[in-house]
């Protein structure tokens, strides 16, 4: 069986992501994607940043419909930061026998190797990334010979995705034709009623 874990802060979950994940299962053949909303990332910091249990919420409602996605409370019940190396040893013990892949962006591809014990992670899970455009292609294939070195598998789609982030969604968040465009209806109505992003 093909697993694949797809991390992040999800601060909040928007249409990107969830589109993305229905290209990740259907090209890789994913039996399983969990859906890994952390509670503290090393990456980012806690500065506008919804509680875990929030963003666990709005992962929920945006990905309820999608087939294969699992939406998993794995690193926000671990507390603490959230290092994905870690993760993937606890996706281990859940599936000894599958074979693991670790879903990134294109940004991020490019950092594996600053990454806490990159060479582990790449011994637990095949990479899977994503471009924002042809140029992007183009350096995350250069950079896939570099992490090859270093023991990693990469897998790189070849369809360029919108780039859109979740600061994007934050900051036009009074902005309601951008929100209708790229936010999950149900996720504002959430995030409403919460109160969140200065709402």
């Amino acid at each position: 069986m093909n697993v694949a874990m797809f991390g992040g802060s999800f601060n909040p979950v928007h249409n990107a992501h969830v589109n993305f994940a229905k290209k990740v299962i259907e090209a890789v053949n994913l039996q399983k994607l969990y859906i890994m909303p952390t509670y503290s990332s090393p990456h980012k910091t806690g500065e506008g940043m919804a509680l875990p249990e929030d963003r666990f919420n709005m992962c929920n409602i945006a990905f309820k419909e999608i087939k294969n996605a699992y939406v998993s409370d794995i690193e926000i019940l671990r507390q603490g930061q959230s290092y994905t190396c870690d993760t993937l040893k606890q996706l281990k013990e859940l599936h000894p026998e599958d074979n693991l892949f670790l879903v990134v962006g294109a940004d991020m591809y490019m950092t594996l190797l600053k990454w806490k014990n990159p060479i582990e992670i790449f011994k637990l899970a095949n990479i899977i990334t994503f471009p924002r455009n042809n140029e992007d292609y183009n350096d995350l294939k250069e950079y896939s010979i570099t992490l090859k070195e270093y023991g990693a598998n990469t897998v790189i789609l070849n369809e360029p995705l919108i780039k859109l982030s979740s600061t994007d969604i934050r900051q036009n968040i009074n902005n309601k034709d951008f929100i209708k465009e790229h936010l999950n209806s149900d996720v504002y109505s959430y995030i409403v009623n919460n109160n969140l992003y200065g709402m």
